[in-house]
């Protein structure tokens, strides 16, 4: 039996970046999975067990930042690269993101070739 194409879990609570992102991805040949918000998206990192997570910080129920603790946090999905994609530019913000475990971090607005590169380079 063949693998099929890396999935990807990209969650956003704005509709608008998640069909963006989500299009981006399948168009790179990514199976995407997406959530509305950090209460969904681990819910489905834990069922579809993506390849990589693309996770907006500023999400309802659950932030960015939460869901990758919780990530981190359980020995079944510590080692899923998650991208924290965000509008939080600040220093203090990337710090704490890389502190608490993200693989990488991109800013809105984002390049949809870097976004492309980087879940390309943690897909592997």
């Amino acid at each position: 039996m063949t693998e099929g194409p890396p999935r990807v879990l990209v969650a956003d609570d704005d509709e608008d970046i998640l069909a963006l992102v989500g299009n981006v991805l399948a168009k790179a040949g990514y199976d995407v999975t997406k959530a509305s918000n950090g209460a969904e998206a681990l819910e489905r990192v834990r069922s579809v067990r993506p390849r990589v997570a693309v996770l907006d910080v500023a999400m309802p129920e659950l932030d960015g930042v939460e869901v990758l603790r919780s990530l981190r946090a359980d020995p079944e999905t510590s080692d899923i690269p998650v991208i924290l994609l965000t509008a939080r530019a600040q220093e203090a913000d990337v710090k704490l993101g890389y502190a608490e475990g993200a693989s990488k971090y991109l800013r809105k607005p984002f390049s949809p070739r870097e976004l492309v590169e980087l879940v390309r380079e943690l897909a592997g």
